[in-house]
C-alpha cells in the first residue's frame, strides 16, 4: 500500500472544527476534552467523510505510546467498550467518531492535554488500493 499523506488533528479542551483533506478523504472537528494530572488516556472525537469506500485501520500519535479504535455498545442493559480493529467508512457518508459510539483513544499519554494544546493525529486509511498516514 502507499502512503500519500499525513491527516493532523488538532486537539485541545475545546472544539477546534479545522477540516483536514488528503485526497478523498476529509476529517474535521478532531478534539479531546483536557486531561487530569497522571491521566493516561484521552478520549479523540471527529468525523471523516470518504468519497470512496474505505476503512479507518488505525492511528497514531507522538503524544501517546499508543491510539487504539474503540466501539462503545449496549450489552444486557449495561455500556460496554470494546477495542475494534477497524471502522467501516461508507461511500459518500460522514460517519462520526464520538462517545457512545466508535472512538479513539489516546493511552499512555507523554505529557498531561491542556486547554489549547495541539496533538498530532495520523489516521491509517485504506480505500481505493491506498493508504492515508
Amino acid at each position: 500500500m502507499k502512503t500519500i499523506g499525513k491527516l493532523c488533528g488538532v486537539l485541545g479542551a475545546l472544539l477546534l472544527s479545522s477540516s483536514v483533506y488528503a485526497g478523498d478523504i476529509k476529517v474535521e472537528g478532531a478534539w479531546a476534552r483536557a486531561t487530569a494530572p497522571g491521566q493516561e488516556v484521552a478520549m479523540v472525537d471527529l468525523s471523516i467523510t470518504s468519497s470512496q469506500q474505505a476503512q479507518l485501520l488505525g492511528a497514531s500519535s507522538p503524544a501517546c505510546k499508543t491510539v487504539e479504535i474503540h466501539r462503545m455498545t449496549h450489552d444486557n442493559g449495561m455500556m460496554q467498550m470494546r477495542e475494534v480493529q477497524s471502522v467501516e467508512l461508507p461511500a459518500g457518508k460522514r460517519v462520526n467518531l464520538s462517545s457512545g459510539g466508535y472512538h479513539l483513544m489516546l493511552i499512555g499519554l507523554k505529557n498531561p492535554l491542556k486547554l489549547g494544546d495541539s496533538v498530532a493525529l495520523a489516521l491509517n486509511i485504506k480505500g481505493a488500493g491506498k493508504t492515508i498516514s
